[in-house]
């Protein structure tokens, strides 16, 4: 992909904590209307190249542009304004709102999101059923796909996700890739850290895949999935992936 065509490009970026540097040298880019994974071992660095995009950990070297602006320096707050969503593996939930309170929380300030409350509604009539319970109260597969409703209620140009689909049920799994479909089909792109192989490869476009800190792969779908030699080599049989930085 040009550089050009791309909504967000990170370029040549190094990221530490403390002493201890995570990445190098890592570049990616996501394009309009893609679903890109970023794949890669238990601690390869996925969740620390979201932090960095986010604004949560600042790079010490490189750049990071998005919609045109380099984002680089901004505090988190700032990238999330310009339309950045950042979904943490956490599912940082309002416990003591309602759902349909924290969905309002999701369009505060934000007037053109990308579904409307009623449309988020109708795709996952689970929380709608449960418009009124207090987000505590939710499974863990309902504070995701709550978590998600959120982000997509405001005005996001770009989805980050983060192992969206961990410890969930199978019909749950199935649910939230249906969120990542129609947001992808909005046009909305989305940057997904999962560990499930398989549910990357139903909704993914592009892959990158992270070893000990940098890029070491970047392919289609279709190539990654003809390529067992690279899924072996770096993602291990059964590709249990998941990042803990």
């Amino acid at each position: 992909m040009s550089s050009d065509d791309s909504l967000l490009s990170v370029e040549q970026i190094d990221t530490a904590y403390g002493k201890s540097q995570v990445l190098r040298d890592v570049s990616l880019e996501v394009g309009n209307g893609e679903v890109v994974a970023l794949l890669g071992r238990n601690g390869a660095g996925k969740t620390t190249t979201l932090r960095s995009i986010s604004g949560v950990i600042k790079p010490f070297d490189g750049t990071i542009v998005f919609d045109g602006t380099d984002i680089t320096s901004l505090p988190d707050h700032e990238i999330s304004r310009l339309g950045v969503s950042y979904v943490a593996e956490e599912r940082a939930i309002f416990p003591d709102l309602t759902v349909a309170e924290n969905l309002e929380m999701g369009r505060v300030n934000r007037d053109d999101g990308v579904f409307t409350i009623e449309e988020v509604y109708d795709l996952l009539p689970r929380l709608e059923e449960r418009s009124e319970q207090l987000a505590s109260h939710l499974s863990g597969g309902e504070q995701q796909m709550l978590v998600i409703a959120r982000a997509v209620v405001g005005q996001t140009k770009l989805l980050l996700l983060d192992e969206p689909t961990e410890g969930l049920a199978p019909q749950i799994v199935e649910d939230v890739l249906d969120i990542i479909e129609h947001v992808s089909d909005q046009g909305i792109p989305i940057l997904l850290v999962e560990q499930n192989l398989n549910a990357v490869l139903e909704v993914s476009d592009r892959n990158y895949i992270l070893n000990k800190g940098e890029i070491v792969y970047e392919g289609t779908t279709e190539a990654l999935q003809a390529d067992e030699e690279t899924q072996q080599q770096y993602l291990g049989i059964g590709a249990s992936i998941s990042d803990e930085l």
